[in-house]
């Protein structure tokens, strides 16, 4: 009998362009050595530049898609990506508190990639009051951690107020810096840990966040530890933005298939670690 590969139970958006939301979760893990199961809990209308309308799912639909799940297999991380409304913020919290064995990883999309909001500053608190506590890790980008953490007057003081709100580690993504290089600063034990710059690429990309959490997800349900895990995801991550490609006429879609292709082997996954050693990348550890 084969091994089953491990679960991630990701609570995510469909997006119709493939681009991010479920789809993008499903591609990374299957590129990790994991797989999804999809708790839908947003639908939206959007093209590759911004999304035009979303409709979350109804809450209880939500708690009923993950509650039988749960029942019948064995689920190894919980990933978060777009939640649709505090109606499934709190849906979502009541399944998370009941199950506190599984590590849970949290992209906050707080707006679409084009701009649209897609969160309110009442599921921004939500977040703050009923998920972090409960949350392993959580990535937002810049934006991002600005809304969730209003108080704060530097990026470093948005990280300590999410880890004060319970997370155990935050991944500050930098793309939406001015800066030469994207800076991804990862945070733990109320300390900045480490700082990974990578080459800042000429384009705009659709799904590059969820690929990121994803992918980190995936990686915690194949037994890797948060900070190992960030680390490869990070590689993964921007390999597949490099080999990015424009589906429509705006927004670029990463390539989470780019080691089909012959840049890796398909069976060589843990190694992903070193595959980028010749790129321009650089890491410090911060005391």
């Amino acid at each position: 009998m084969n091994k089953p590969l491990p679960v991630v139970m990701s609570f995510s958006g469909n997006d119709p362009t493939g681009g991010a939301g479920i789809q993008a979760d499903i591609e990374s893990a299957t590129s990790m050595g994991a797989r999804v199961a999809p708790v839908i809990t947003a639908i939206t209308i959007q093209d590759t530049q911004n999304v035009k309308f979303f409709s979350a799912v109804d809450a209880k639909m939500v708690i009923e898609q993950a509650r039988v799940i749960l029942e019948d297999m064995p689920v190894a991380v919980f990933k978060l990506g777009m939640v649709g409304s505090i109606e499934n913020i709190n849906a979502i919290h009541s399944v998370l508190h009941d199950y506190p064995e599984i590590p849970v990883i949290v992209d906050p999309i707080i707006s679409a990639g084009g701009g649209k909001s897609l969160a309110s500053y009442e599921m921004a608190l939500a977040y703050s009051d009923l998920i972090f506590p409960l949350t392993n890790l959580v990535t937002p980008n810049s934006n991002e951690i600005r809304l969730l953490a209003p108080g704060a007057d530097s990026l470093d003081a948005c990280a300590q107020e999410l880890m004060d709100d319970g997370c155990e580690y935050v991944l500050l993504t930098g793309t939406h810096e001015g800066t030469n290089q994207v800076i991804n600063t990862f945070y733990g034990h109320h300390k900045k840990i480490e700082a990974s710059c990578w080459e800042r690429l000429p384009h705009s990309y659709h799904g590059s966040g969820c690929t990121l959490t994803s992918a980190i997800a995936s990686l915690v349900a194949c037994g890797h530890s948060i900070s190992d895990a960030t680390s490869i995801a990070q590689q993964y991550a921007w390999q597949s933005l490099v080999y990015g490609y424009q589906s429509g006429m705006n927004q670029y879609h990463p390539d989470r298939f780019f080691w089909t292709k012959g840049w890796i082997e398909s069976d060589n996954r843990s190694e992903l670690k070193n595959m980028t050693q010749s790129e321009e990348k650089t890491a410090r550890r911060l005391d």
